[in-house]
């Protein structure tokens, strides 16, 4: 559905956010007259009013009623599509679509490389574009990794590098390459279940014509065994992962100790991403010496530097037990003391209590909704890992100083949402540089967004 197809339908927006106010725009440039509804929280309205007087605007969630009045409903990504409301109105015939199914109906001629996966979808996505960009492709970086696709309705790029959460992956086609860099349980509240999870990760394969999946995660294969055009990374034959190099094939290419984004899985990634480039025609091997320049994105394994003799790392962005896994084993051989915990969905940690286990040299502060539950987890598995177990962020990078010894890091990677205190993951990895003694306001957002070439070129 196209936004010609809106006009004269009884239209509304819900969801006030970024992707909500990027739908506005695109629609009141495309079909200035059109009236339109806005859904939106209390907190809200004033700046809804303040941002399109003509909106009507609801500062209350629609139920099946409000929604069954409308013709068509653009909802944002974040409200699941499984609530009993949206079920109800689309029987009573309303239609959902949003800002990402819209951007592409409106350019079914782009070439698109769409990227999803639980952990590493964003930065993949990162490293896509710019290793393209580094190529002198004309690269846009958008999606879920922080620019609405919305925001780049008019916009033409040779190359399309687009993030896409698992509330996305359905509405996105036709996709010239699809990307799923892994796939554990995740977002269990919007999508109601595991296998549905996966089941809308996989709809980003039904779209995709080429499709590139992590060989190290034989579900994944299994799962995507049928797709007609599949290939692979992490696999010798390819792009992997050896002796401290990423190699394609038996050519090592590049040293991981030049990568400035640490762990195995983020080599794991920069191997995604140069497949990627190689699936889309274009030569990995030249861009693959780019990686070195490569800046990693805030809230993922961030640096922050140094305070009070201890090392701190901001990984806010972590929302999973197996994202925090990763995060571990990408220091080990160093002392840390990991902050885990946040708002509770349900998630089974006992993966996280088993991979620690064997662990010296970890401390581990468990803090926010579920923090008590993974504590309890810890406790009941008989874990020597000293462990303590407080309230709020504030509470535990408070213990974290005490208990880290000197030179040692303090790690926040959570393995959880951020929603028991904070507004976003970003708002709490923030909030911990503030704790640690750092200047938020100089932690750079995301490089590149939008529009570009190379940086060598663009000076």
């Amino acid at each position: 559905m196209g936004i010609a197809e809106l006009a004269g339908k009884r239209v509304a927006i819900w969801g006030f956010g970024r992707e909500g106010r990027a739908a506005i725009r695109a629609l009141r440039q495309r079909l200035p007259g059109m009236t339109l509804a806005l859904y939106c929280s209390e907190a809200e309205r004033a700046d809804a009013q303040t941002f399109d007087a003509a909106l009507q605007v609801f500062a209350h969630e629609p139920d099946a009623v409000a929604l069954s009045a409308y013709d068509v409903v653009v909802k944002s990504p974040g409200i699941s599509a499984y609530k009993p409301a949206i079920l109800t109105a689309q029987a009573q015939g309303t239609r959902f679509t949003s800002g990402t199914a819209l951007w592409f109906a409106e350019n079914p001629q782009a070439r698109v490389v769409a990227i999803t996966g639980t952990k590493g979808k964003s930065t993949t996505t990162a490293l896509i574009a710019h290793l393209a960009r580094a190529l002198n492709v004309r690269t846009a970086l958008a999606g879920n990794i922080g620019l609405p696709l919305l925001e780049l309705l008019d916009q033409q790029a040779d190359l399309w590098a687009i993030e896409l959460s698992s509330f996305q992956t359905g509405e996105a086609g036709p996709i010239e390459l699809g990307v799923i860099t892994s796939l554990y349980e995740e977002h269990l509240d919007w999508h109601g279940s595991r296998e549905r999870y996966v089941a809308d990760k996989l709809k980003l394969a039904d779209a995709a014509r080429l499709l590139l999946v992590n060989a190290e995660q034989l579900p994944l294969l299994e799962k995507t065994a049928t797709h007609a055009n599949r290939i692979v990374f992490g696999s010798a034959e390819g792009w992997h992962v050896a002796n401290e190099f990423i190699c394609r094939g038996d050519t090592v290419v590049f040293a991981l100790n030049q990568l400035p984004v640490p762990g195995l899985h983020n080599a794991l990634n920069a191997c995604a991403a140069l497949a990627a480039l190689e699936a889309m025609g274009l030569d990995a091997m030249a861009a693959a010496p780019a990686l070195s320049d490569f800046q990693a994105l805030p809230h993922r394994l961030q640096p922050l530097g140094e305070r009070h003799g201890l090392q701190w790392i901001n990984d806010s962005i972590s929302t999973t037990p197996l994202a925090t896994i990763a995060a571990l084993d990408s220091l080990r051989g160093r002392e840390v003391t990991v902050i885990v915990g946040g708002h509770d969905r349900g998630l089974d940690w006992s993966p996280f209590v088993q991979a620690v286990a064997g662990r010296s040299a970890l401390r581990i502060v468990t803090q926010g909704g579920n923090g008590p539950r993974i504590a309890a987890a810890l406790r009941s598995a008989r874990s020597e890992i000293p462990l303590g177990d407080v309230d709020k962020l504030a509470d535990a990078v408070d213990m974290a100083q005490i208990i880290t010894p000197e030179g040692g890091v303090v790690l926040l990677s959570p393995g959880a949402p951020s929603f028991d205190q904070f507004h976003d993951y970003a708002d709490r990895g923030k909030h911990f540089a503030e704790l640690a003694g750092f200047d938020s306001k100089t932690m750079a957002g995301i490089g590149g967004l939008g529009l570009g070439r190379s940086e060598a070129h663009d000076h």
